[in-house]
């Protein structure tokens, strides 16, 4: 594969997870995402970048959830979005 594929996936996860971070906040679940776009809003994060910062937590915890072989840990999830700014 060559590097410009690698980019071109890199590109398309990275707007899939946005996506779903986006259908979080729209549906109100869970209701830790809500708060933490409005927590980095409010100490001065623009909105995309509080977006790539959540959507960079939902990648960790879904290769979490690939490697071990577990269900999606909704609640360690949830925690890892209120330490935002500091990732996993």
């Amino acid at each position: 594969m060559s590097e410009t594929d690698n980019d071109a996936d890199e590109l398309f996860t990275h707007e899939k997870l946005l996506e779903a971070v986006e259908n979080q906040l729209a549906d109100g679940s869970p209701a830790a995402a809500q708060a933490t776009l409005n927590k980095l809003t409010l100490v001065g994060y623009e909105r995309a970048d509080s977006l790539d910062l959540m959507a960079q937590v939902l990648a960790y915890h879904i290769g979490v959830m690939l490697e071990q072989d577990t269900p999606f840990d909704i609640a360690a999830y949830e925690q890892s979005l209120r330490n935002l700014p500091d990732l996993p």
